[in-house]
C-alpha cells in the first residue's frame, strides 16, 4: 500500500518543545471541496521527494484534509501596526503544520494561510481568499527568481467556500495555503513576552532562535547582542534586495518581519512599475507609511523597536551598537545589487558610485519601466557598447526632448565602466544580468488579467503561464 510521502517526513516538535506558553494546540477546518491549483515542484528536492512520485492527491491530503501525525501550533504574538502597538494578534487564519529538515540540514517551517479559526481569529473566519492565494504564490516566486530571501508557497488548494470580503468583490473563492521558510517567529513574538511580563519566557526563546538559525554564535558569552547585530544586518541586506527588485511589501508592521530576516506574509504588494520613491502598494495606507521608498527607515524603525523587549535580557548599548551600522550595511548592499542588474561587480568606486546616482536620475525622471528598463540591458547588451555610448540602444529609451542629455551622460558612464573590464570579467556581465533581471515581473496588470480569466472563466492557465514567465 502506497502512503502519502509527505505524511512519512521526518517532523521535529523544535518549537513545540519549547512548551505551549509560546502557541495554542488547534485544528484544521473541514472544507468542502478540495482542487490543488498550485504545486511547487521545485521545493520537493529540498524536501527530499521526487515529483513524478508526489501526487496531486498526496498533496491534498496533506496540505487540504490535513491528514497529519504533528499537532497545528497557531503561534502567540503582538506587534506594532501602522506604527501603533496592537497585543490582539497571533495566527489568526493559520498554523505551524510542522518543522523538518531540508536536505541541506536547515530547519524549515511549514505555514498555513486559510485553514480556520484560532483563538487568535478576532471575530475573523481564519479563510484565505483565493485571489489572496493566487498572489501570494506569485510574489513569492517573483522574488525568489530576483534573489531576494523570501518565504515561497508549497501548495496552494481551492476549498469551495464563499467568503464576503469589503476589498474583493463578493462573494468570493476560498483556498488554503502552505507557506515554506525558515522560521515563522516574528518580531512581534518577542514583544508580547515583553507586554505580558515574560522575561522567563524569552531566554529560552532567544536560545531556541540562535541555537537553530544563527548555530554559531551558540557558543558565544554575547550570543544575545551578537543575534541582534546579525539580525539587523539581515533585515538591512532583505530591504536593499526589496528596494532593487522593485517591490513594495505594503504591510510592514513587526507581526510581518522574521526574525530569520526573510521575507514573507504577502498581501496588498505590488513591484513598482516605475521609479518612484513615493509608490505605496496598499489602498488603505492613508499617509504611505509603507511606501516603496519609506521600507528603508521602516525597517530600521521595527528594528529599533524590537530592542524594547529585548532590553530584558541584552544591555541597552549593546543593543544599540548592534543597529548603528545599519544605514551602512543597507546602503553598501543596495548599491551592490543595483550594481548587479547593471551586471558589475566588484569594489564600489567612485566612478561606479556616480553610475548609479545617475542611473537612479535616469530612472525617476524618464519614468521608464523599472524592470523593463534593466531587461533591455539584458536582452541588449552587446561588446560594442564598450566601444562608446553612442553605440548603446535600448528599447526603453522613451522619453522627451529634454531629457536626451541625461541619456548620453548615462551611456556614457556605462560603456566607460563596461570599458574598464578585464575580459574575462565581460564575459560575467551577461550572466549578471540574467542572474539578477527577470525578463517579467508581474505588474498589477499582469496579476489582474490572470486573475479575471479565473474568476470569469475557471481558466487557469493565464495563471500558469505567468508563474513560468516569472521563473525565466
Amino acid at each position: 500500500m502506497q502512503t502519502n510521502p509527505f505524511l512519512s517526513l521526518d517532523y521535529e516538535p523544535s518549537l513545540e518543545r519549547l512548551g505551549d506558553d509560546y502557541y495554542d494546540i488547534v485544528a484544521a477546518a473541514e472544507f468542502p471541496q478540495h482542487i490543488l491549483r498550485f504545486r511547487n515542484d521545485d521545493l520537493l528536492p529540498l524536501l527530499g521527494l521526487e515529483a513524478a512520485l508526489v501526487s496531486d492527491q498526496d498533496f491534498i491530503e496533506a496540505f487540504g484534509q490535513f491528514r497529519a501525525k504533528t499537532p497545528f501550533l497557531a503561534l502567540r504574538y503582538h506587534g506594532y501596526q501602522f506604527g501603533v502597538y496592537n497585543p490582539a494578534l497571533g495566527d489568526g487564519r493559520g498554523f505551524l503544520y510542522g518543522q523538518l529538515r531540508g536536505q541541506d540540514g536547515q530547519l524549515y517551517d511549514l505555514g498555513t494561510k486559510g485553514s480556520g479559526t484560532t483563538p487568535y481569529s478576532r471575530g475573523g473566519d481564519g479563510r484565505l481568499t483565493l485571489k489572496g492565494g493566487v498572489r501570494e504564490v506569485i510574489a513569492a516566486e517573483a522574488l525568489h527568481r530576483a534573489g531576494v530571501t523570501t518565504s515561497r508557497c508549497l501548495s496552494l488548494i481551492e476549498t469551495g467556500e464563499a467568503l464576503w470580503r469589503g476589498d474583493e468583490p463578493s462573494p468570493t473563492r476560498s483556498s488554503v495555503m502552505i507557506r515554506m521558510q525558515r522560521s515563522h517567529i516574528r518580531f512581534g513574538t518577542f514583544e508580547r513576552l515583553h507586554a505580558i511580563n515574560r522575561k522567563d519566557l524569552m531566554i529560552p526563546l532567544l536560545d531556541y532562535v540562535i541555537d537553530h538559525y544563527y548555530p554559531h554564535l551558540a557558543q558565544q558569552s554575547d550570543r544575545y547582542a551578537r543575534f541582534y547585530a546579525e539580525l539587523v544586518q539581515r533585515v538591512a541586506e532583505l530591504v536593499a534586495q526589496w528596494m532593487a527588485a522593485g517591490f513594495c511589501h505594503a504591510v510592514l508592521n513587526t507581526d510581518n518581519m522574521a526574525i530569520t530576516g526573510e521575507s514573507f506574509d504577502y498581501g496588498p504588494f505590488a513591484f513598482i512599475p516605475t521609479f518612484d520613491p513615493h509608490f505605496t502598494a496598499a489602498y488603505f495606507d492613508d499617509y504611505g507609511r509603507y511606501s516603496y521608498g519609506n521600507q528603508p527607515m521602516i525597517c530600521h524603525w521595527n528594528l529599533e523597536m524590537l530592542q524594547v523587549p529585548l532590553q530584558q535580557v541584552v544591555p541597552a548599548s549593546d543593543l544599540e551598537a548592534g543597529l548603528r551600522p545599519y544605514w551602512e550595511l543597507y546602503e553598501t548592499a543596495y548599491a551592490t545589487r543595483m550594481l548587479n542588474k547593471l551586471g558589475l561587480a566588484g569594489p564600489l568606486t567612485e566612478a561606479r558610485q556616480a553610475l548609479l546616482k545617475l542611473t537612479l536620475q535616469l530612472l525617476k525622471e524618464s519614468q521608464v519601466g523599472y524592470h523593463s528598463f534593466f531587461a533591455d540591458l539584458r536582452q541588449h547588451l552587446q561588446p560594442s557598447w564598450r566601444e562608446g555610448g553612442e553605440l548603446i540602444f535600448l528599447g526603453a529609451e522613451v522619453a522627451p526632448e529634454a531629457l536626451a542629455q541625461l541619456w548620453q551622460q548615462w551611456k556614457l558612464a556605462y560603456s566607460h565602466q563596461l570599458f574598464e573590464l578585464a575580459p574575462e570579467e565581460w564575459e560575467r556581465v551577461g550572466d549578471r544580468l540574467k542572474q539578477y533581471t527577470p525578463l517579467t515581473v508581474p505588474l498589477r496588470p499582469a496579476i489582474e488579467a490572470a486573475w479575471e480569466k479565473i474568476t470569469t472563466q475557471d481558466d487557469w492557465q493565464g495563471f500558469y503561464e505567468l508563474v513560468e514567465q516569472i521563473r525565466v
